[in-house]
């Protein structure tokens, strides 16, 4: 008979996932809305996946609504430890002193995971989520992307990211995208007119319309103005991740699928396959979102993240380019938190694809609409993978302020371990 320590590890977690969910009465907020009859339905078509109905059902189930490329799961899984007794999260909100089991039932978040020191020391799900589902990254992809290229200029495929984007998508050649250099597009800072706000009028829709009907290179070109000269301020801008894709498929010879699969999905040691969204059209990734992954997949890459691009003393991603992407000092002044403006707000600042949080040390997120964050703590060795179905793209605008609670919690993971 086969012992516990023989069963395939997401087995086991997801033995220890019903055996806590069993003993939990946490009710998460608006289940009824959220489809807890018809067991979280996925979507009929993909247009309505962001209907309060579908949004859970979709938002761990997206790779069965729309075409996708996949990401093999590695043949040596990294083991992920579970602590024998979950660490109890505390932190402070609005006046409030809170736990993770508050939090879970005070905002729509589908898994919260905490990773330190390579051990799982806490984990939930709402709405009948379970570790072995696929979670959508929305936003989250801009970093794998960003990933990707630096990897690139790692093995000398880009040779710098000074480089404009048309010198490796020559079909850009001529355009506003296409002219800008490599860095400021990974820094949203191309300096086009661009409005991206979530409404179905802003400038984001327009262009993903134009992905859907012509294809990503005629929605690049279809940018011709600019607002700021290039470099000089932040304006973030999805469209420009997907000129990254570009990039990378032009300068490897690879699809970002295939790449991101062979160079850090397999090398980071995924448990559980991968997707990749793909436009119908031309069959190229949605670089700006669309990834899929499970919440411990998703804790494991931010652990090769806490390790400077490491595992078990193997270099996966070069230490110096991740520095480069995370690090504030190595940003333009503008770029850094507490000088940044974004919608009214000067708290983050932003690497390359890569948000940049205050304090004491450096310390970063990967964050999606909706609420999808991995927050990093190399320092501390220390992750925090955050799903949710918010209820708007933004968190914080329908008055629940799930952004600026999440970010509170993350607070209180830290302050277990070391002042902010």
């Amino acid at each position: 008979m086969k012992t516990s320590a023989d069963m395939p590890t997401l087995r086991k977690c997801l033995l220890a996932w019903a055996c806590m969910t069993s003993l939990s009465s946490i009710a998460a907020p608006d289940e009824d809305a959220l489809g807890k009859a018809n067991a979280y339905p996925a979507a009929p078509k993909l247009i309505q996946t962001h209907q309060e109905r579908y949004i859970v059902g979709s938002f761990s189930g997206m790779d069965s609504l729309s075409p996708h490329c996949t990401l093999p799961a590695s043949d040596k899984p990294l083991a992920l430890r579970t602590a024998e007794a979950e660490t109890n999260f505390h932190y402070r909100f609005k006046g409030q002193a809170l736990t993770l089991d508050d939090y879970m039932q005070r905002q729509r978040a589908t898994a919260v995971l905490v990773l330190k020191d390579g051990v799982v020391v806490a984990e939930r799900y709402n709405y009948a989520r379970n570790p072995s589902m696929r979670m959508l990254s929305n936003s989250m992809a801009k970093t794998i992307t960003a990933l990707a290229l630096s990897k690139a200029l790692e093995e000398g495929l880009i040779h710098s990211f000074d480089d404009s984007a048309a010198t490796y998508v020559p079909a850009l050649k001529g355009s506003l995208y296409g002219e800008t250099r490599i860095v400021n597009l990974l820094r949203m800072a191309s300096g086009a007119r661009y409005v991206e706000d979530y409404t179905q009028q802003d400038d984001r829709a327009r262009f993903n319309a134009t992905v859907r009907k012509e294809g990503v290179v005629a929605a690049a070109r279809s940018i011709t103005e600019r607002a700021d000269a290039e470099g000089e301020r932040f304006n973030y801008a999805g469209a420009q991740t997907q000129v990254l894709g570009l990039v990378l498929q032009g300068a490897t010879g690879k699809t970002l699928c295939n790449y991101v699969a062979e160079k850090i999905w397999q090398p980071l040691g995924a448990e559980v396959k991968a997707t990749w969204q793909l436009n119908p059209l031309d069959q190229l990734e949605l670089a700006q979102g669309g990834f899929n992954a499970t919440v411990r997949d998703y804790a494991r890459l931010g652990w090769l993240l806490a390790n400077d691009g490491s595992l078990n003393g193997r270099a996966v991603l070069s230490r110096e380019h991740l520095l480069d992407m995370t690090d504030a000092a190595r940003q333009p002044l503008a770029f850094r938190p507490g000088h940044m403006q974004y919608k009214g707000s000067s708290y983050a600042g932003y690497g390359l694809q890569t948000w940049l949080l205050p304090g004491t040390h450096r310390r970063f997120a990967l964050q999606g609409v909706y609420g999808q964050a991995i927050f990093v703590d190399p320092e501390l060795k220390l992750v925090m993978v955050h799903t949710a179905v918010g209820k708007d793209a933004s968190g914080d605008a329908s008055g629940n302020h799930l952004g600026a609670e999440r970010d509170a919690l993350f607070r209180g993971v830290v302050a277990q371990y070391d002042a902010w």
